[in-house]
């Protein structure tokens, strides 16, 4: 599916509230990242579009050497503010297709629910040009799989009133979302050990939290303010006519491939 770009953006003018209530990834996750890529100890990491830092800290915490691009000067802002600590990590404030590409200048690639963001011109060759021989390219994301059919329901009912462009989003089939990643890096020519593993699990949010959360995805972002607002306010109060709390499945995917 067609990405509008120029949504990437938008995430700088909630960086507060992204960094507040995006969630992680599973401790698994990188240590599987680790291992699959090969990277050595010490080894040198780009990290394409690090937001506010939310797998940056993870990765400077295990003694990489990081540059990390990002577009938005209030994310960047927050990352460097996470790792004021590590010495070894440099935020950079610009875009990737803007970045000042130091050729087979590290050891590992990796962005983290970012790379979808960066022009596809540029991405993956840009990504191979910046690794050493035999380095690796290292994404993940965090999918949805879906909300139980009652409550799935109940939420399509609202988008339908309030935001009708939004009611059938994120219905994409998983499998064919999980397979895209795929597809491009063997399509690129440039890869090749395609590894991919899937780590499922759940985040439980306050009706506060769930409606602060919805508010920092990029197709609620476009929309205007009030419809913003009005949306959030009925699904936090959906929230709590259920219990107050909304189980939030989630689907971690990690590719990792070898240059």
């Amino acid at each position: 599916m067609p990405r509008d770009l120029s949504l990437r953006n938008s995430f700088d003018r909630v960086a507060d509230l992204y960094d507040e209530v995006r969630p992680g990834y599973p401790v698994k996750l990188y240590e599987d990242l680790v291992a699959l890529s090969g990277i050595p100890e010490g080894g040198r990491v780009l990290e394409v579009g690090c937001g506010p830092g939310i797998a940056t800290v993870e990765l400077a915490r295990r003694g990489y050497a990081i540059t990390a691009v990002e577009i938005g000067p209030e994310m960047a802002a927050r990352a460097r503010g996470k790792c004021r600590a590590f010495r070894n990590v440099r935020v950079e404030t610009v875009s990737f297709e803007d970045w000042p590409l130091e050729r087979e200048g590290f050891d590992l690639v990796v962005s983290a629910s970012a790379f979808h963001w960066v022009s596809p011109d540029v991405k993956y060759t840009k990504s191979a040009a910046a690794l050493r021989p035999g380095g690796s390219l290292a994404l993940f994301w965090n999918r949805s799989p879906g909300f139980p059919a009652d409550l799935r329901a109940a939420l399509d009912e609202i988008y339908r009133d309030e935001a009708p462009d939004l009611a059938d989003a994120g219905h994409e089939d998983l499998e064919v979302v999980i397979q895209r990643p795929i597809d491009e890096l063997e399509a690129s020519g440039l890869f090749s050990d395609v590894a991919v593993r899937r780590y499922p699990w759940a985040l439980t949010c306050t009706a506060a939290r769930y409606a602060k959360l919805i508010q920092t995805y990029s197709d609620h972002l476009a929309l205007p303010s009030d419809v913003r607002a009005r949306l959030a306010g009925r699904i936090e109060a959906l929230v709590r006519d259920r219990g107050g709390t909304i189980e939030r499945p989630y689907l971690s995917v990690l590719y990792v491939a070898r240059r």
